[in-house]
């Protein structure tokens, strides 16, 4: 191959680079590769309680995206599942919509979902939810988030017990779609009252 051609290959690709990223595209196009591994089945969530629970810090405001503000003590008695995520994170936006399937399914008078976007803008995240047609609760933080739900990198998911403990904690994108995961959430919600 000759050196013209290949800079030619190489100027062509790194345009097609250029393009996504300047337009914005560069973040949708890694999610749908993201939701491509996701879709192997490879990446599951966790379904095991963990040998050491921490317990929850329940010393935290949330405004949903009605402006709402409540508190995360609220939901304390019920099963929380608690995930972190920015509009502009590949590995969330791969996920979501496994989260918005586990969302239909699961029994909501007993599993609360609190989706806790890092955006700087409470509008970015609301057109980014309706554009995708989600369903699930949208939530900024209206507090210090607790130093027990600060993570490394997101997306990160907590599900805490209706006693108040964190019992599964995944850092990194997951596909919570799954048969398992559900079955994981309900045995957690048995003793929940309807209400």
């Amino acid at each position: 191959m000759n050196i013209k051609k290949e800079l030619k290959s190489w100027g062509i690709i790194g345009a097609i680079f250029l393009v996504l990223y300047l337009t914005g595209l560069h973040t949708h196009v890694a999610a749908f590769a993201q939701r491509a591994i996701l879709s192997t089945g490879l990446i599951t969530a966790d379904t095991e309680i963990s040998e050491n629970p921490e317990d929850a810090d329940f010393d935290f405001q949330l405004k949903n995206l009605n402006g709402e503000v409540v508190n995360l003590i609220d939901y304390k008695g019920k099963v929380i599942f608690l995930n972190i995520w920015a509009t502009w994170c590949p590995p969330c936006i791969a996920e979501m919509p496994g989260i918005q399937s586990l969302y239909e399914k699961v029994d909501k008078d007993k599993i609360v979902f609190v989706m806790l976007s890092t955006d700087n803008s409470e509008d970015k995240a609301r057109k980014f939810i309706e554009k995708k047609g989600f369903t699930f609760p949208v939530f900024m933080a209206a507090s210090r988030v607790p130093d027990v739900f600060r993570v490394p990198s997101i997306p990160s998911t907590f599900v805490i017990s209706p006693e108040g403990q964190i019992v599964s904690k995944e850092v990194g994108m997951a596909n919570y779609d799954k048969k398992s995961f559900i079955n994981f959430l309900d045995k957690l919600s048995e003793g929940v009252s309807d209400n």
